[in-house]
């Protein structure tokens, strides 16, 4: 019962953090120079209910038997491309084609 009362509430945390930075995009959506996030996930934990075996010469091996407990947030990358060109009319306004490093 904890075990999926567990994974249930790490999701809904992870998905609350993948909203903050979705609305951080958001709002910063007209910011010069501001570059947007992405939130990664990874597995939070196993616990091993059984081991693995090794095969034999009658049997295959055996799987060990794992239930994940939830999830959590591995990073929140920040991505680093080169916005859109926009025409500004102004003849001293530049545009830089360099790709970023």
């Amino acid at each position: 019962m904890m075990r999926s009362l567990y994974s249930g509430v790490a999701g809904l945390q992870n998905h609350q953090v993948r909203m903050d930075v979705l609305g951080n995009n958001i709002a910063n959506v007209n910011t010069t120079g501001f570059k947007k996030g992405r939130a990664n996930f990874q597995d939070l934990l196993y616990q091993q209910m059984s081991g693995a075996a090794r095969p034999t010469e009658e049997v295959g091996g055996i799987n060990p038997k794992e239930i994940g407990l939830g999830m959590s947030i591995a990073s929140i990358d920040t991505i680093h491309t080169q916005g859109s060109a926009q025409v500004t009319g102004k003849n001293t306004d530049l545009m830089d084609d360099m790709p970023i490093r």
